[in-house]
């Protein structure tokens, strides 16, 4: 557990949160805009609904306010991560690389993750930023546009087959670990056959089958439910881990109000 320290708010950063995909993290949003800035506007989404915007990448705060804010805390855990999520689509940030490069040479002994809804990752700038990482988290979650649409709720003119595209490409040059996150719903569980094909032909070094335990418009699929659609992973030969057969761990974040603001509800 965190011992809870007096704090000044926090504007960037969030946790740390216990993840089973990622371990003890710290969140860095690296947007912190006033209203979520994503090209997503997920059905299930935990945080408030988005609306989808167009895949601009710009530098919303700078890589001396992120280390500003980590060094103010008081690291008394040991972090498996440093992770960049929250506020939207932590690709958009076009000073994403110098962040992770800072973090890097500040804290070396932390990894760094970065988790994206894939959308940007063929681009060649987002991914020379995504080479600096440890950790790419990225998801795919339908197998047809249509459903794609129906789930991720993308901003106009972005087409799932370019994301899988995108994504080999990326693949091709990375030497960190990739891994794959499929939340999956009453929405695109008739297609999980099909993602999966899709996942092994990708060929990530994990696959993170999920579902929305924590408060969602969406409800999540049972623990049977998902233990059959994990099968189809397998069968194609693929590392699966599954949100239900995960060890959960108590932690206590530095600003419970950040926290569930970036993370949603998260104990």
């Amino acid at each position: 557990m965190v011992e809870l320290m007096s704090l000044p708010q926090l504007k960037l950063i969030y946790g740390p949160v216990y993840s089973w995909r990622i371990g003890m993290s710290l969140g860095i949003d690296p947007l912190n805009t006033t209203h979520k800035y994503c090209n997503f506007g997920c059905a299930y989404c935990q945080l408030w609904q988005a609306v989808a915007v167009q895949s601009d990448r710009a530098v919303f705060v700078s890589e001396e306010e992120v280390l500003d804010e980590v060094r103010s805390l008081p690291l008394n855990v040991k972090l498996d991560h440093f992770t960049f999520s929250g506020n939207g689509e932590p690709t958009l940030a076009a000073n994403l690389g110098k962040m992770i490069s800072s973090l890097k040479e500040a804290f070396p002994a932390v990894k760094v993750a970065v988790i994206t809804n894939s959308t940007t990752i063929g681009r060649s700038d987002v991914q020379q930023d995504l080479l600096k990482a440890d950790l790419v988290l990225f998801k795919i979650e339908a197998a047809t546009q249509e459903t794609f649409e129906k789930i991720n709720r993308p901003a106009k003119g972005i087409l799932l087959k370019d994301i899988v595209a995108g994504i080999k490409a990326f693949k091709a040059l990375y030497k960190g670990k990739l891994a794959l996150q499929v939340m999956l719903t009453d929405i695109n569980k008739a297609e999980v056959q099909d993602i999966a094909r899709i996942a092994r032909d990708i060929a990530p070094d994990e696959v993170q089958l999920n579902t929305p335990l924590r408060p969602s418009p969406v409800k999540p699929l049972g623990e049977a439910e998902m233990a059959r659609l994990k099968g189809y992973f397998t069968t194609e030969g693929l590392n699966v881990l599954s949100v239900y057969e995960q060890e959960k761990k108590e932690y206590t974040p530095f600003d419970a109000s950040a926290t569930k603001k970036r993370h949603g509800q998260y104990n």
